[in-house]
């Protein structure tokens, strides 16, 4: 399907090919996209299992990506686009790095941040939840179907 460019479905849609390849991994299929000025700086999946750490998330990958590519640990104008609802982990991690905004698409009802404190994220950090939700949690459903 086609998106307009530079849309959040677009970025959206480009975080859910990075989910792609970690389900080909057989990695939980997360994707995440890190934009500046309208522009991809960062990709990443879910690589827990391939480096054997817990802390290899999407998010924590193309968070740290981003801060390399710009040389700065604050991605004060930076978007990051993910296919799931960040954990706890991940949203203090994009607090830390103020985050302009935040987009993700299926919610994570057992292990999203929002469980904890919507405050885990920086308090400027704008959030939109939902974009391409059905199609992000429809992948996560498949591949937990086809592990059971």
């Amino acid at each position: 399907m086609s998106y307009p460019l530079f849309s959040d479905e677009y970025f959206m849609n480009e975080a859910l090919k990075e989910a792609l390849k970690a389900a080909g991994k057989e990695e939980v299929p997360v994707g995440a996209v890190v934009v500046a000025d309208n522009r991809i700086i960062a990709r990443a999946h879910n690589m827990t299992e391939e480096l054997t750490d817990a802390t290899a998330h999407a998010e924590m990958l193309a968070l740290t990506a981003a801060q390399n590519h710009l040389g700065s640990k604050h991605l004060n104008e930076c978007i990051l686009y993910v296919t799931l609802e960040p954990c706890a982990m991940c949203a203090s991690a994009s607090h830390h790095t103020r985050l302009s905004r935040l987009v993700y698409g299926a919610t994570d009802p057992k292990a999203g941040y929002r469980l904890i404190s919507d405050s885990l994220l920086h308090k400027r950090t704008q959030v939109v939840a939902g974009v391409l939700g059905n199609e992000c949690a429809q992948l996560l459903k498949e591949f937990f179907r086809k592990k059971r």
